[in-house]
């Protein structure tokens, strides 16, 4: 493409050439008023020395046309793989890019919309992926845009200046006429709560493009588990009390009958995670006799903020002669009917500190602790030199609960007490510091009481493998057992020390049922836009897992190997709304996104929401699938006018940009021409005036 242009390029500033100018004006005009002899030609030739400094000089342009560009948004967010929205959405994309390789000089800029998943913005946000897809492209260059949706936009500009271009935007709707909806709208879900202590759910039930029911059943369930059933009304206010079940992530699921017809069931059900906290948990702590590590156990509950501690120490066992008058002493007597029978259940945790049976205990209270564990308790046995002999709590009825039997033989020999394969995948034991070296950066122990093991897992072991820490489930309640008192060795700092704090610490919480301590454990967590699931076993191979999107896709992971005992995989987190995941008969759900989230807020298709934008910018927004097929308009040119559709057809706007390729100047006073003029003009007047 060629064009021509007329410039000037001045010899001299501008402001002489005109000053100049000024200054000959009067004389010319004056020689005009007086008649003289070649006033005009002396004015012709004053012209041409003017001209001649400002370079005049006329241009030639090379351009080369630049295509129209034409963006294409294809929504892919969760709505749109309801029904046949999928099928559709590509058979029109098809269509449209048929219809637009037509054009000659038309570049097609393909911009996908997928969910925005985040705490802060959700949605179908077509707009902000059109701004996206077009940021390099000049406004002069857009001849148009076109939208394939089921118009459930949540972005949409209040004006059509906000696009930024001034060309039309069509928007061609996926979906049926008709449609409609159910929908459950969660308005209070509280984040915390303290076990055992219940809290309030507040939500309702809508129903959209269908009549509102009367009654609709509903279902509350926790961690799986149904709560509350009732039948609700469509509108009604509706609040239900959920108890708090167990510390950690209590996973609450609201769920509504379907509506028949409806377009989706996913906004059906609402899932809320509701963290609980223990208000106090009680720990009562039996010492038999003061020792070198009493203050160990002592110590480490009294600076944990969540523990009530109860600690007894028998100092006057009734076999101890003594001759020092009753009155005199300062003691208490041991409430033993009171702590093992009437409040037992009352303690998350017993431990018994190097406790030895010397007639204070009666039997029938040692059956109540085995008891007390089956349904529910925990104990934790801190075993000394008593444990090898007949006085040992291991000869009373608390011994069908425990995991281990003493041979009635003490070790005391050093060792450096070693986890074994178990313990380096239990989370109470693993990446203990120090654990990683051979032999362990920690001090020695000196005593072992010898044991064999009949249940559970040994966590830690001594010379020749014997068992030291082990860990057992009874039922419904768990039991530790520590088969060596030289634990406060690494309190002391004794060839420096150990982390007793770290595996005391956990041990205490697992037997308290900590969820981050559980050794077969799914979780599911959010980092950024991923999905991290972690699985925590004591197994050496795991199986794929099953994550299950909130529109009921299905798909497997392999988790790979992390650190032991935790395999570990992520995935994108595309949609908003509940996902499921599966793996080794353990389910756990999550949510991602806000907990309504708008993407299925109305997901029936509609052309209400993008009208009013596309027809102010001359475009339209047209349902193109129907029961009867689908009817995608005609595409079509349009150069002038504001109106850029019409029955069976959308128009674009072509537009006329180029890029320039190279100038030619071609100067009017160059060379001889410039020279000729100059010197004809001056000869004309010097002739004239010569007469």
């Amino acid at each position: 493409m060629t064009g021509y242009g007329f410039a000037i390029d001045p010899l001299v500033p501008l402001w002489l050439i005109g000053a100049l100018a000024l200054a000959a004006a009067p004389l010319i005009a004056w020689s005009l008023w007086r008649g003289r002899r070649g006033a005009l030609l002396r004015a012709l030739a004053l012209a041409l020395v003017l001209a001649a400094l400002a370079n005049p000089h006329i241009r030639r342009e090379e351009r080369d046309p630049l295509p129209s560009v034409v963006a294409v948004v294809v929504d892919e967010t969760a709505s749109q793989s309801l029904g046949q929205r999928r099928e559709e959405t590509e058979r029109i994309r098809a269509e449209v890019e048929a219809r637009l390789e037509r054009f000659p000089n038309i570049e097609i800029r393909w911009i996908r919309a997928q969910d925005t998943v985040s705490e802060e913005s959700d949605g179908s946000e077509l707009f902000r992926a059109l701004r996206d897809g077009l940021a390099d492209v000049p406004p002069e260059r857009i001849a148009g845009a076109i939208m394939i949706t089921d118009g459930q936009v949540h972005d949409v500009p209040a004006e059509a200046a906000g696009l930024g271009f001034r060309a039309p935007v069509h928007a061609l709707i996926t979906g049926r006429e008709g449609e409609r909806d159910r929908r459950i709208v969660l308005m209070t879900a509280p984040r915390f709560g303290i076990v055992g202590h219940t809290q309030t759910f507040v939500f309702r039930v809508e129903d959209v493009g269908a009549p509102p029911a009367a009654r609709i059943a509903t279902t509350v369930r926790r961690d799986g588990d149904v709560t509350d059933q009732r039948t609700v009304r469509s509108g009604e206010v509706v609040r239900v009390e959920v108890e708090v079940g167990h510390a950690g992530d209590n996973v609450v699921e609201i769920e509504v009958e379907t509506l028949p017809g409806e377009i989706t069931t996913t906004n059906n059900r609402v899932a809320a995670t509701l963290k609980g906290v223990r208000e106090n948990l009680r720990v009562l702590l039996i010492s038999g006799e003061p020792h070198a590590g009493e203050r160990t156990w002592r110590n480490l509950l009294k600076s944990d903020a969540s523990v009530n501690l109860v600690h007894f120490t028998i100092l006057r066992p009734p076999d101890k002669v003594d001759a020092t008058p009753i009155r005199e002493l300062s003691l208490i007597a041991f409430p033993v009917r009171e702590l093992f029978q009437e409040k037992i259940n009352e303690f998350d945790l017993i431990i018994f500190d190097r406790y030895e049976r010397r007639g204070i205990l009666p039997m029938i209270y040692f059956d109540n602790m085995a008891r007390y564990v089956r349904n529910g308790g925990a104990i934790l046995i801190a075993s000394g030199p008593e444990d090898a002999g007949f006085d040992s709590v291991f000869q009373t009825p608390l011994s069908a609960v425990l995991p281990a039997e003493p041979r009635g033989t003490l070790l005391e020999t050093p060792y450096h007490p070693r986890l074994s394969a178990q313990g380096q995948r239990h989370p109470v034991t693993r990446a203990l510091p120090g654990s990683q070296e051979d032999p362990p950066r920690w001090s020695r122990w000196f005593r072992l009481v010898d044991a064999d093991t009949r249940s559970g897992r040994v966590l830690m072991q001594g010379p020749a493998e014997r068992p030291v820490l082990m860990l057992d489930r009874q039922e419904e309640g768990r039991v530790a057992l520590f088969l060596t008192d030289h634990v406060w060795l690494w309190a002391r700092g004794f060839e420096g020390g150990g982390p007793h704090t770290d595996i005391l610490r956990r041990l205490v919480h697992w037997l308290m049922k900590e969820p981050d301590l559980e050794e077969e454990a799914l979780r599911v967590r959010r980092v950024g836009r991923d999905l991290v699931i972690e699985r925590q076993t004591m197994e050496d191979t795991i199986g794929p897992a099953t994550v299950t999107t909130p529109t009921g896709q299905a798909r497997e992971i392999v988790l790979g190997a992390g650190e032991p005992g935790v395999f570990r995989a992520s995935i994108v987190a595309t949609e908003p709304g509940i996902w499921r995941v599966a793996q080794g008969g353990k389910s756990v759900l999550t949510h991602v996104g806000p907990i309504n989230p708008r993407e299925f807020a109305d997901p029936r298709s509609t052309t209400d929401v993008l009208a009013p934008l596309v027809q102010a910018t001359g475009g339209t927004a047209r349902r193109v699938a129907s029961d009867a097929g689908l009817d995608v308009p005609r595409i079509v040119p349009v150069r002038s006018g504001d109106t850029f559709a019409g029955p069976g057809w959308i128009g674009l706007r072509p537009t006329e940009a180029t890029v320039l390729k190279g100038i030619d100047a071609y100067s009017l006073f160059a060379g001889l021409l410039g020279l000729a003029l100059l010197l004809g003009g001056l000869g004309l007047a010097w002739y004239r005036e010569s007469r």
